[in-house]
C-alpha cells in the first residue's frame, strides 16, 4: 500500500507550525473568533435538525475541530456538523432509536465512530479516488434535493405547527392542510430574523450576522415577554464540557449503523474535499485528498468519544473562516478554544433562544445548497448531465439524503455504463493536403481512401461493449471494394480480455471475405494483451510505431 506514515506526515500539524509566527497568529486569531460566532447558532440549529439536544451540536465543532486541525492539508476549511448530514443523521437515528433521545445521541456517536473505521481502511487503502463515483452534477441535484428536504423539516417550526413525515412531500402534505392554525406572532418573528439574515449576508459578507440576529433576540426576549406568546425555547444547554468515553453502544447493537456511516462517509468525505479544494484553488496551494480521509476519520473519532455526531467540512463555515483572514488549520482550534469558554462561562444566555430563530438559520443557510444558475447551465451544456442531477433530486425528495445519494450515486454510475455499451466508431478521412486523419461526419471534406476503411474507436473496449463493437466495424467494412480495414485505437485507454479475442474474431471474419485488419495508435497495455491473445499471428505486427499514414502508404 505504501503509506507514508512518518509522524509529520501522518500529524501535518508538524510540516507547518515550525514557520507559523506572529503575523499568521493575528489573521487566525480575529478569524477563530469570528468563525466560533458563526457556528455558534448554526451548529445548535444542525443539532436540532438532527434530532439531538443543541450542545452537541457546539461539542462537534469543538471536539471536530481540534482533531481535523492537526491532520488536515486545508488552510481555511472549517469543520462541524453539516446540514446535509444533519438531516441523514435525524431521519435516520429518529427510527433506530425508537424515540429515546439518550439511544439517539448514542446512535449518533457510534456513526461518527463507524466513519472514523471507514475512513482509516479508505486511507489505507487509498480509496480517495471514491469521490470520482459522486459527480459534481449528482452533487448539484443531491445538495438542491437535500436543501428543500432541510427547508420542509424547518418551516413547521416558523409557522409553529407539527408536520412530520418520511420524505419532502409526506411533510408538505401534512403542512399545507393545517396553515390556519399558524402562530402569526412566531410566523412574523421568524420571517423578520431570517429577513435580517439574508440582507446581513447580502450587504456583510463574512461577518458573524447570525451571531449578531442572536445577540439581538436574547435582548428582545429579555425585555419582553414574548415566550407568553406561544414560542418554543430551544433548552438550557449545560454548562461544562462533555465526558471524553467511548460510544456506549457497539456495532452489533445497532441494525444498518454502516449503512448510514457509509452515506454519511460518501457525503462527508466529497463536500469535505470539494470545499477543501476550492479554498485552496483560491489561495493558490495543493491539497492531499489522500490525507483529508485521515482528517475527516480523526474528526469524527474525537466527536464520537464525546457523544456527538459525524462531521465534515462545511462550504459556509469554511467561507466565513476564509474571509475573516484565515492563513492555518490554527483557526479552527482558537475557534474550538472560544466555544470551551463559551460552554464553561455563558450557557445561561442561550436558553432564552427561541426554535424559530434556530429555524430561520437553518432556512438561511440551506438556501444557498440550491443552485439554479448552475443547474441552467448544465442543461444548457448537454441535458443528459442536467437529467442526472435532477434524478439526485428527486431521489433525495423521494426517499431521503441517504437513501437518495446512493441511488444517484448507482445511476450515475449504470448511466456512464450505458453510455460507454454502445460508444462511437467514426470513419476517419484524410485533411486534405496532409498526413492527417479525423471523423468524416465532422469534416465533409476529408477524403476516403480507395480500398481502404478507416475506424477510430472512440472508448475502451469491454466486456459488455465488445459485441456492440464487433458488429459495427464489421457493419462499416461490409461494401466488397474494401481491401484492408484499419483500427485505430489511439483513443480506447483500455481493452480487456473479451475486447482482444473480440479483434481476433473480427480478424478471422474479415478474412473470410477477402480483407485484411491493422491496428494502430494502441496504448502499450492494450498492445500487450492484444499480442497475449495472439493476434499478431492473424494480421501481422503491431507496433507503437506505425501511424495510420503508415499503414495507408503500405496498402498503396
Amino acid at each position: 500500500m505504501n503509506i507514508n506514515l512518518s509522524v509529520s506526515n501522518v500529524f501535518r500539524i508538524i510540516q507547518w507550525i515550525p514557520q507559523y509566527n506572529w503575523g499568521a497568529f493575528r489573521f487566525d486569531l480575529i478569524a477563530g473568533a469570528t468563525l466560533a460566532s458563526f457556528v455558534l447558532p448554526e451548529s445548535m440549529a444542525y443539532a436540532h435538525l438532527a434530532g439531538l439536544p443543541s450542545e452537541v451540536g457546539i461539542y462537534c465543532c469543538i471536539a471536530g475541530g481540534l482533531l481535523f486541525a492537526l491532520f488536515t492539508t486545508g488552510r481555511q476549511i472549517a469543520v462541524g456538523p453539516t446540514s446535509a448530514i444533519s438531516l441523514m443523521v435525524g431521519a435516520s437515528v429518529a427510527v433506530l432509536s425508537g424515540g429515546d433521545l439518550e439511544r439517539a445521541i448514542a446512535i449518533a456517536s457510534l456513526t461518527a465512530f463507524a466513519i472514523f473505521v471507514i475512513s482509516i481502511l479508505a486511507y489505507f487503502f487509498k480509496l480517495s479516488s471514491l469521490m470520482s463515483f459522486i459527480s459534481e452534477n449528482i452533487l448539484l441535484g443531491f445538495k438542491a434535493g437535500a436543501a428543500l428536504s432541510i427547508i420542509s423539516t424547518q418551516l413547521p417550526k416558523l409557522f409553529s405547527l407539527h408536520a412530520e413525515g418520511s420524505n419532502f412531500f409526506v411533510r408538505m402534505y401534512n403542512l399545507i392542510p393545517n396553515l390556519g392554525e399558524t402562530n402569526l406572532t412566531v410566523l412574523i418573528f421568524g420571517v423578520i430574523a431570517f429577513s435580517l439574515l439574508r440582507l446581513g449576508h447580502r450587504f456583510f459578507p463574512g461577518r458573524p450576522i447570525s451571531l449578531l440576529v442572536v445577540i439581538g433576540t436574547l435582548l428582545v426576549f429579555a425585555f419582553y415577554p414574548l415566550a407568553e406568546y406561544g414560542f418554543q425555547m430551544a433548552g438550557e444547554v449545560p454548562s461544562g464540557l462533555p465526558e471524553i468515553k467511548r460510544p456506549s453502544l457497539r456495532f452489533s447493537d445497532v441494525d444498518g449503523i454502516f449503512g448510514l456511516a457509509l452515506g454519511c462517509f460518501l457525503m462527508g468525505y466529497v463536500e469535505t474535499v470539494s470545499v477543501a479544494r476550492t479554498f485552496a484553488e483560491k489561495n493558490n496551494y495543493q491539497i492531499d485528498p489522500q490525507q483529508e480521509l485521515l482528517s475527516l476519520g480523526m474528526a469524527n473519532l474525537a466527536t464520537s468519544l464525546t457523544g456527538a455526531y459525524p462531521v465534515a467540512g462545511g462550504l459556509s463555515q469554511s467561507t466565513v473562516n476564509d474571509k475573516a483572514g484565515a492563513k492555518t488549520p490554527m483557526s479552527l482550534i482558537i475557534c474550538s478554544v472560544v466555544l470551551i469558554l463559551i460552554l464553561l462561562f455563558l450557557t445561561d444566555l442561550l436558553k432564552n433562544l427561541p426554535e424559530v430563530l434556530l429555524a430561520a438559520v437553518v432556512l438561511d443557510a440551506v438556501l444557498g445548497l440550491i443552485k439554479i444558475k448552475a443547474l441552467k447551465e448544465i442543461y444548457g451544456i448537454k441535458k443528459s448531465e442536467f437529467w442526472i442531477a435532477m434524478v439526485a433530486l428527486g431521489c433525495v425528495l423521494l426517499f431521503g439524503i441517504l437513501k437518495g445519494v446512493l441511488i444517484s450515486a448507482i445511476f450515475s454510475i449504470l448511466a456512464m455504463i450505458v453510455k460507454s455499451k454502445n460508444p462511437k466508431i467514426p470513419v476517419l478521412g484524410m485533411i486534405p493536403g496532409t498526413e492527417v486523419y479525423s471523423n468524416i461526419e465532422r469534416n465533409p471534406t476529408n477524403v476516403e481512401i480507395p480500398g481502404i476503411k478507416i475506424l477510430r474507436v472512440d472508448s475502451s473496449i469491454l466486456y459488455y461493449n465488445a459485441e456492440f463493437v464487433e458488429n459495427r466495424i464489421l457493419d462499416l467494412s461490409a461494401d466488397p471494394s474494401i481491401k484492408t480495414v484499419i483500427v485505430d485505437l489511439s483513443s480506447a485507454p483500455f481493452v480487456d480480455v473479451t475486447g482482444a479475442k473480440t479483434f481476433f474474431k473480427i480478424a478471422e471474419k474479415l478474412k473470410e471475405t477477402k480483407k485484411s485488419l491493422r491496428v494502430v495508435g494502441a496504448h502499450s497495455e492494450v498492445r500487450d494483451i492484444l499480442r497475449k491473445v495472439h493476434l499478431e499471428e492473424q494480421i501481422g505486427e503491431i507496433s507503437r510505431r506505425d501511424t495510420i499514414h503508415d499503414v495507408v502508404s503500405e496498402m498503396k
